[in-house]
């Protein structure tokens, strides 16, 4: 057996903690730049690509030595080798893949073919893998690049609430540790629901789009494509926009006489999911606890029974709720069932409001807005940009709250394009003390005293009495109270 260098088991090791950690969190940031620092030479670049320069040139020196295949080496030798050449592999395909995504987004349902999967399979064959792990990484490659483009770039935005909204949705497709997830739940995923809290606009359907388009998928060799096409997998379903008496057919489907108008079989989305797939319940607040129930026996069995049926089908795809209710309210006035809030919350992520993400950097709105006209026009110029966010900033002010979030900001560009004015349909609804506070924290201008005067008057906000607030918080009455007053006259 081979064994690397001293210098090479640092450099992997490297290697290895960039491979390992979230792409956008602090921790990959900070690792690719300390590669880029320590081994390359060439200035002009991003950090992600110089690191890769780095890599390719020693895998190719080793390569050249004939020791640059896995099987060679045993132990942390082996695993740091791994780690870098599957760095190496993924980055020299990204941009196929890329064009891959694009163009099967554009051609929907049908399962289109990977031209250079047998070269994918090949160079990781060359490197030692075999086939059977070759396969799987070109599976689970397409999956993370896939996961990446959806994140990266329909979630754009430099405030740190979107930075951590970016990492918490990798987090929620592969965990926050890629070893474990390959190792043990990357066919286990669907046991793992997600709800989503934030107001209406913010992005909750395209964060769940994200979640619900980079599961993994199976590669067939023998059709020399996957199984499914990822832009089927996925399924939106609004719970507000049918009738309650319908709500149970659209999720479950009905047999042929079930109930009157049911003159033939209908699949349900549960039906239709593919076990690749998953469905996208929006606006899950509005449901009756009758259908919360059935859709309990769902995320607890993987089973259900079509309306009409007494036969159980199974359901093998991932549940996303959303609803732009408060949590608070969600639990406080029982409007989701205990049992069912607690199986259906693997994971909390909550979606921040346009106002929170302009509040933490205003350069949040022009990033947004370049992001909006972009996808508006196509390739608009740089004239054209500058001159939609004058004209919206001096109509709005830089202080807009923006109530309908980022579909009212697509909606004013539209507007502004048309009419070259603006005009808000809504009234902003005043900042709550839960907003001051954010904007405060967000900002650095609280000191100690005003984040206990503030977290004291939201919870009084919400539970109501001085002895509730006392109880929480651990202090006595008498003191509470006195935050209390403090707050009405700071965030009230």
């Amino acid at each position: 057996m081979k064994q690397l260098t001293a210098e090479e088991r640092a450099f992997f090791d490297l290697v290895g903690r960039a491979v390992l950690a979230n792409p956008f969190g602090a921790e990959r940031a900070e690792i690719d730049d300390l590669i880029a620092k320590l081994y390359s030479t060439e200035k002009g670049q991003t950090s992600v690509d110089l690191a890769v320069q780095e890599v390719e040139r020693r895998v190719h020196r080793m390569e050249q030595q004939g020791r640059a295949g896995v099987a060679q080496y045993q132990g942390e030798d082996r695993q740091k080798l791994f780690y870098a050449l599957l760095f190496l592999f993924f980055h020299l395909y990204a941009p196929r893949l890329d064009e891959l995504i694009v163009e099967q987004l554009a051609d929907g349902d049908r399962d289109m073919p990977v031209p250079f999967a047998k070269e994918m399979i090949a160079w990781l064959s060359g490197h030692g893998f075999t086939h059977p792990e070759s396969l799987r990484y070109l599976e689970i490659t397409f999956q993370i690049r896939r996961a990446f483009f959806f994140i990266r770039q329909n979630l754009v935005g430099r405030s740190p609430c979107m930075r951590q909204l970016r990492e918490k949705l990798w987090n929620n497709v592969v965990t926050h540790n890629l070893d474990w997830y390959e190792r043990y739940l990357w066919n286990r995923m669907e046991d793992f629901s997600t709800l989503l809290l934030g107001p209406t606009g913010a992005g909750k359907g395209t964060a769940a789009a994200a979640i619900g388009r980079s599961a993994y998928i199976p590669f067939d060799e023998k059709k020399g494509c996957f199984v499914i096409s990822f832009a089927s997998s996925f399924t939106a379903l609004n719970l507000s926009q049918f009738p309650e008496a319908l709500i149970e057919s659209e999720l479950f489907g009905h047999k042929k006489g079930a109930f009157t108008g049911a003159v033939e079989d209908y699949k349900g989305v549960f039906q239709r999911c593919s076990p690749y797939g998953a469905i996208f319940l929006d606006e899950i607040g509005e449901v009756r606890q009758n259908i919360q129930i059935k859709l309990l026996q769902v995320l607890q069995e993987r089973s259900f029974t079509p309306v009409g049926s007494h036969q159980h089908q199974r359901f093998s795809g991932r549940i996303i709720a959303a609803t732009n209710r408060p949590l608070e309210e969600l639990r406080a006035n029982k409007i989701l069932r205990d049992d069912f809030f607690y199986r259906l919350s693997s994971d909390v992520i909550e979606i921040p409001s346009l106002a929170q993400r302009i509040q933490e950097d205003p350069v949040e709105l022009e990033d947004l807005l370049n992001h909006t006209v972009d996808r508006i026009l196509g390739n608009p110029t740089a004239e054209l940009k500058a001159l939609l966010l004058k004209a919206i900033t001096k109509q709005l002010g830089t202080d807009y709250s923006w109530p309908g979030n980022v579909r009212e900001l697509e909606q004013c560009v539209r507007q502004v394009l048309l009419n070259r004015t603006y005009k808000p349909w809504l009234s902003a609804a005043p900042a709550t003390a839960r907003d001051r506070m954010a904007a405060g924290m967000a900002q650095g201008t609280l000191d100690a005293q005003a984040l206990l005067t503030g977290y004291c008057f939201c919870l009084y906000q919400r539970l109501g009495t001085y002895e509730a607030v006392s109880r929480q918080v651990q202090l006595d009455r008498r003191t509470v109270k006195k935050y209390i007053e403090e707050g009405k006259e700071r965030f009230g």
